[in-house]
């Protein structure tokens, strides 16, 4: 029994089964963009119908992991759009669809109050 138990410990101590992380896997991080934007309340419609619609479109990107529309609930005209995409090149697709551009058009509308754009890398994701 000794000898059985000292083998699976041993075993289990094995490099060869663990995981390994390679440089590429650690230069291949998600990007990621949050954005909060305040809407003007007068504009709320066209915001809600605009933004959904750039969700659904979004999601079925190549390259999008999620598209995300929240709602502050303490500001009812405060949103977090939380944006995940596989690389950097997706997010610059992204960037070039009818949807999105929907959006910057109502921005610079003046159908916000306030829009700041924050960048991130996946750390821990699921």
């Amino acid at each position: 029994r000794t000898a059985t138990v000292a083998s699976l410990s041993k075993g289990l101590m094995s490099t060869s089964a663990m995981p390994t992380t390679t440089t590429t896997q650690l230069n291949s991080k998600p990007f990621s963009v949050i954005v909060e934007a305040e809407i003007d309340g007068s504009r709320m419609d066209e915001f809600l119908k605009m933004i959904e619609t750039n969700a659904v479109e979004t999601r079925k990107e190549p390259g999008c992991i999620r598209f995300d529309v929240l709602r502050d609930q303490g500001n009812p005209n405060k949103f977090f759009f939380y944006e995940v995409y596989e690389n950097v090149a997706a997010i610059d697709h992204h960037k070039k669809q009818p949807h999105y551009n929907a959006w910057a058009e109502f921005k610079e509308s003046g159908g916000t109050v306030s829009s700041v754009s924050h960048k991130a890398d996946g750390e821990f994701m699921t």
